[in-house]
């Protein structure tokens, strides 16, 4: 029996995916699948250096120490072959608080900034919060992938646009962009003058078959017109630490960062997130490499499932993430009445894929960072659900 496959009890521990789903679908009693956490613990290493920090009992304010960085610095080499410098590190409360951080640092209103949908539904408000201009390039569904539209992408990127953010993997669609796609996306920002956000949160979630390439590797230009984003949380199942980091190579791109989280205030950092980073990183590699295994088996499961036993429903290829994006077109319901029947009739509480962009309609996000017997249920619901249609 796997460590994954326990069942824990989140509810009534003011945890967001479990407890607030009568605010959030209109009911309580749902089976919890959507928010990006996994419903499992963080690896026992981690759990005993928090319990041991927890327990010195004074949590006042925090620095950034060497061995935090040589964690990040060892992790980039072995994950990746990537060898950083420390000075290129900068760490922030969170990835999306990053992406307005650098919205705000190297745009002005009324700027254009690109995305690539179905994406990530935190990208738009935060162009659109920040008075700048939201620019989409559509992925195109082939066959059951995603791929990108270059013709579509270049003519945008040339009008004007100032920032794109690349979301790498991709979220929701789970593709593990390859090299050659990298290259045609940097070598655009960099023919248009286009400076590239890269959130590579998930960049650690990636399956057998695939690699994860970080932007910056590419090339020294696109390392220079490049902002990295990276974080544990994802990973380590710690997002509730909230700390997160970039990778900036361009020492004028990363001083005009950090004078910005100067001027904010955001300086020192959680101490258990602090804590939580440097543990996961020097620890948490076997841990890791057993939850791959768990995850790409449980994709596996579920997509063997749905073409045995709901075939109107499709999984859409997962390369990465734990994130499996569904295919519920031939269902032939409107995108509301679509939420309303994995809530009212299925029981779930999965993401509604049109909040990921006008290409996320007839889609919706399935989390499988959990128990095989969690998904073994929620499958069954759907297929009773689905037989009464």
């Amino acid at each position: 029996m796997s460590i994954f496959d326990k069942i824990i009890d989140r509810k009534n521990t003011k945890c967001y995916k479990w407890d607030y789903n009568k605010e959030i679908f209109g009911k309580e009693d749902l089976l919890s699948m959507w928010v990006a956490d996994m419903d499992f613990k963080a690896p026992a290493e981690v759990l005993e250096i928090l319990k041991k920090r927890a327990d010195h009992g004074i949590f006042g304010y925090t620095g950034l120490t060497d061995s935090f960085y040589a964690s990040i610095v060892n992790w980039m080499k072995e994950r990746f072959n990537w060898q950083i410098n420390k000075d290129w590190i900068v760490a922030t409360p969170g990835i999306v608080p990053a992406i307005n951080f650098a919205i705000q640092t190297f745009t002005a209103k009324n700027e254009k900034i690109l995305v690539q949908t179905p994406v990530y539904y935190p990208f738009f408000t935060s162009i659109k919060n920040n008075d700048r201009i939201l620019v989409v390039s559509e992925l195109r569904l082939i066959d059951d992938h995603y791929e990108m539209d270059f013709a579509d992408l270049e003519r945008k990127l040339a009008d004007s646009v100032k920032m794109m953010i690349l979301c790498s993997p991709h979220n929701p669609v789970s593709r593990v962009w390859k090299l050659d796609e990298l290259q045609r996306v940097s070598e655009l920002c960099l023919k248009y003058d286009v400076l590239l956000i890269s959130d590579e949160i998930h960049s650690d979630l990636i399956f057998s078959s695939n690699k994860q390439i970080p932007i910056p590797t590419i090339s020294k230009d696109i390392a220079n017109n490049s902002l990295t984003m990276f974080a544990p949380s994802k990973t380590f199942n710690v997002a509730g630490l909230s700390l997160s980091y970039l990778i900036i190579p361009n020492k004028k791109i990363r001083v005009k960062f950090q004078k910005m989280l100067l001027n904010l205030g955001l300086h020192g950092g959680n101490v258990f997130g602090i804590e939580a980073l440097e543990a996961s990183y020097c620890h948490g590699q076997k841990w890791l490499e057993e939850l791959l295994i768990y995850v790409e088996d449980n994709y596996t499961f579920v997509q063997h499932y749905l073409q045995n036993n709901i075939p109107q429903v499709k999984a859409v290829k997962m390369e990465g993430t734990y994130l499996l994006w569904l295919d519920c077109r031939e269902l032939g319901l409107s995108q509301k009445e679509l939420v309303s029947f994995f809530v009212n009739k299925a029981g779930l509480a999965l993401n509604d894929g049109s909040k990921f962009g006008k290409g996320g309609k007839g889609f919706m996000r399935m989390n499988l960072g959990c128990s095989r017997k969690l998904i073994e249920q929620a499958l069954s619901q759907l297929k009773l659900a689905v037989n009464n249609i």
